[in-house]
Order: structure tokens, then sequence, then C-alpha cells
């Protein structure tokens, strides 16, 4: 028989102190008074007066002081100065006890008390709350941490349901609000509403203009940050991406889309950006508007057209990436000649020419481009009403979808049963032994139909994308037209990004100019 010998236990399990020295504790109790009735206390220096007495009363504790926090709600200990110095004393070896009247007393967000309770209990720093009798390191202490637990879940998703109840009621009912510290241009006005302030509405209004003068995102940021105007944010240094998201902001129109992210986990409060999960609210002409809605919708389309370009497009001008050479398709683009002496010129040929294409058109100078499209212009408006109408005649063909949808309603069918099918053949081959390489075909081959499927109804969504892109360009066409007496004899930026599609130079000298109505005039 082996010969066992019992060690004794030299720690108490409870108070993580030695079990064979007679230790005092180290006590501290905390104290709160709020605006809630108070049963057994009647003032916030009773309670003080209570707890030292209480702990000094106790042979087998050392008391420390009475940690308070007056008038100060226990929602969240974030702002609780004495509960937070007390806890910091506690982790760092100050207390072994802490005493308080009850649960409500020390955090009633149960989120805050359950972190707090566990954080000290890591450390052997045990809390008694004394009107429910429960020292948190013994059994009824980790039962109250379990239920804790749960109560602590359920008053998050109780308190994420209220706001996010609260938000979408104020979504739906169209009030509009803004991160104010960090949004240029506006500030919260008296009666809570978006108000506009003039000095920075010059620069969102600037950053429009050199947009749509042909300037890149990066170049304005650029530009931005070497004149020292501070960002929204307040720094020095402009992001592009802050560039960006003013150009495509619809509340600089006056407009205001609501509920564009959500809160996927209450829990985790994870953020993701709405695409239709959840209901959106558009409200129009919310508040006073910076940019006028026209301008702001050519700046859009210009923002669709340089992201098809992509890295072609150069941004040096507003010319830029729509003349296109006839001889190789190439775009044309803005070069100086005798760029250090008296003979210096701006012109524009095409990009290829020297790249090895014997391009053999012409090139011209900017001021004679203009001056073209200012004839074709006048050419194609001769007859305005006849233009405007049928302007409303290509509006109409594309806003009729009927065929479109009913051709992604029958795909997305399809692709539903070619989904089901893929799951059984899973589950048959989870069920019933295969050959897996008769299985991995059928599953392959259901897999490329799917796929194939996908395409199409990509494909279709695009084309109703591009048709609902294409009204909206038509749209800004006609308004530019109505707003003008003709014929016109000056060059108008906002009028050519809403009226030309591309200009195509030929080698015998024609520019021949396509008007986003697809009408094409020979100038």
């Amino acid at each position: 028989m082996p010969n066992v010998r019992k060690i004794d236990a030299t720690i108490n399990p409870v108070t993580h102190m030695p079990s064979f020295v007679n230790v005092k504790r180290k006590v501290a109790g905390y104290a709160r008074v709020s605006t809630d009735s108070d049963e057994q206390f009647t003032s916030y220096e009773a309670q003080v007066d209570y707890y030292t007495n209480y702990i000094k009363s106790r042979s087998d504790w050392q008391f420390v002081k009475v940690y308070t926090d007056a008038g100060i709600s226990a929602t969240n200990t974030k702002h609780r100065e004495g509960f937070n110095t007390m806890i910091k004393d506690a982790l760092a070896g100050k207390i072994d006890l802490i005493v308080t009247k009850s649960m409500s007393r020390f955090a009633r967000n149960t989120v805050d008390s359950l972190v707090t309770v566990r954080k000290l209990k890591e450390k052997g720093v045990e809390v008694y709350f004394e009107k429910e009798n429960i020292y948190t390191l013994d059994s009824k202490g980790e039962l109250l941490i379990t239920i804790m637990s749960s109560l602590a879940q359920e008053e998050s998703r109780s308190i994420s349901e209220n706001v996010t109840w609260g938000q979408r009621k104020r979504f739906a009912d169209g009030k509009v609000s803004m991160p104010y510290k960090c949004f240029l241009g506006y500030r919260r006005g008296e009666d809570g509403t978006p108000e506009v302030v003039p000095e920075e509405a010059e620069i969102v209004r600037r950053i429009y203009g050199m947009y749509l003068q042909g300037k890149a995102v990066g170049a304005i940021a650029n530009q931005l940050t070497k004149e020292n105007i501070p960002s929204p944010a307040g720094k020095s240094k402009w992001a592009t991406s802050t560039v960006q998201s003013i150009l495509t902001n619809e509340k600089y129109k006056g407009d205001a889309l609501l509920q564009k992210t959500f809160t996927v986990d209450f829990l985790q409060k994870k953020i993701k950006k709405n695409e239709g999960e959840v209901p959106r609210y558009y409200v129009e002409q919310s508040h006073e508007a910076i940019i006028d809605p026209i301008e702001f919708e050519l700046v859009q389309q210009e923002i669709a057209r340089r992201t098809a370009i992509g890295k072609r497009y150069s941004g040096q001008s507003i010319l830029s990436a729509r003349i296109i050479c006839g001889d190789c398709g190439g775009f044309y683009g803005q070069k100086v000649w005798h760029s250090t002496s008296k003979y210096k010129r701006n012109i524009w040929q095409c990009n290829e020419k020297f790249r090895g294409n014997q391009c053999s058109t012409p090139h011209y100078d900017e001021e004679e481009i203009k001056e073209r499209f200012l004839k074709a212009y006048n050419i194609l408006t001769g007859d305005k009403e006849a233009l405007l109408e049928d302007c409303r005649i290509i509006q109409k063909v594309l806003t009729d979808t009927t065929d479109v949808d009913r051709k992604i309603d029958e795909l997305s069918r399809e692709s539903e049963i070619v989904s089901e099918l893929m799951q059984k053949c899973i589950d048959e081959n989870a069920s019933v032994v295969q050959n897996q390489e008769d299985y991995n075909k059928r599953y392959a081959a259901y897999e490329t139909k799917y796929d194939e499927l996908d395409a199409k109804i990509r494909e279709l969504k695009e084309k109703k994308e591009k048709q609902k892109r294409q009204y909206k360009e038509i749209d800004s066409f006609m308004l530019e037209i109505m707003e003008r007496e003709e014929p016109l004899n000056i060059f108008d930026t906002k009028l050519w990004i809403a009226t030309i599609d591309t200009v195509i130079v030929y080698r015998d000298g024609r520019l021949v100019f396509r008007f986003k109505t697809g009408a094409e005039i020979d100038a």
C-alpha cells in the first residue's frame, strides 16, 4: 500500500488569505445617493456614517475608507469618480472586501456590474451586498453572477430595441440629424434642424466646382491641404475618402437618406451598411441646400463616368476622357507645346499617337473644341420643343423595365431550384454511400449552372441600373437646355457635362459630337 500523507490547505478559498493566520480583511464601503428613494438612509452623510461605524465595529475587518458618489446615476459606471477610484484601489491590492447596500446601489446597469464583479473576483476581491446578504465569492455569488449574465443580455437587448425603435420612428417622421462636429457646412440650428454655416458652405461649393472643372478627387484633397484648410474633422490633411464623401452626400442638396446603416448584433454593436435588410427613408427638401440639386446630379453622373473609365481618366480638364480618336479609339489628352518659349500652346491630341499607333487624326486647341461644341449644340437645339419631346419619349422607354423585371424573376426562380438541387445533392452524399467521382461531377454541373444564372441576373440588374442612370442624364440634359436662351455663344462647363457623351475626332478634321440623347452632330 502506498504511504499517503495529507497536506492541509493554507489558503482560504473564499478570501484568498492564509488560513492559519488571523489577518484582518481590508474593507471599504461604497455609498451613493441619487434621485431614487432610500428606505434605510435618509441622506448622503447618513450612509457614510453608517458604513464607517459598521466596518469599524467588526474586529476581523480593517477599515480603509468609504468611497462615495453623490447625485450621480448608477446607470453607467464611466462617470462615477468615487466608484472608479474604489475599483482601481481594489485591483491594486488595497481592498479585500467592498460593502454596499444593494445591487441597485452598486450598479443598475447589469453589464457594468457583471464586468466589475468578475474583474474583482479574479483578484480575490469580494463584494458584499447587504440587502441581498450575498458575498460574491461564495456559492450564492456564483448563482448571482449567472443570473446577472442573463439579466445583462436581456437588458442590452431591451435597451437596443428601444433605441432602435426610437431612431426608426424619427426616420419615419423625416427628422434629420447630422454628426455636426465632423460635418462640413452645417451646424445644429436653434430649432434642432440643420443650419448652413456660410464660410464652410463656400468650401463645399468649391469642392463641387473643382470636380466639375475636371479635377480628380485626390487633386482636390491635395489642393485643400496645401491651402491649410482644415478638414471636417479638424485635421490639417484632407483624405481622398473625405472629399469623395462630400461629393456623394445627398444632404448637400437639401435631401436626406435616413438609416444608411443599422446595428446587426445588439451585443457586439456591429454596424452594417443597409443594403435593403431594413427600411430606408428618403426625405426631400428636409433642410436648406448648399449645392443646387441639378449640379449635385451632374456630379453623380460624372463620378459614375470616371469610375467606368478607371485609371484612364487624367483629371487635367473637363475635356478629359471625352474626346476619342477615330483611328485607334484612344482618348485625347492635353499636351503642352513649346513650354519654355513665348510660343507655348496647350493642345489636345491622341494619347496613343506616339505609343506605336500610327494615328492620323489631327490635334486641336482647347478653344477650337469648345467653339465647335457651341456650334453643334446650337444645331441640336434649333427646334427646342421637338428636342424636348424626343427626350420625354426616350425617358418613357427607359422607365419601362417590365421585360427586364420579368426575365430577372424567371432566372431567380430557376436559380432557387438549382440551389435546392445542390443542397439535396449534398444531403444525399452525407446520408448515403455514393461514388464520389459521380457526386463531384453532378455537384459541379449544378454549381456551373447556378453561376451562369447568377451572372445573367447580375447583368440584367446592371442593365436596369444603367437605364436609371440614363434617365437621370436625360433629365439633367433637359433642365440645362430649358434654362438657356438660344443661340449659345459662351462655353459653359455644366452644359458640357450635362449634354455631351463623347466627341469623335476623324482624320479629315471632323469633330462629331455625340449627345446624351444619342443624337450626333458633325460640327
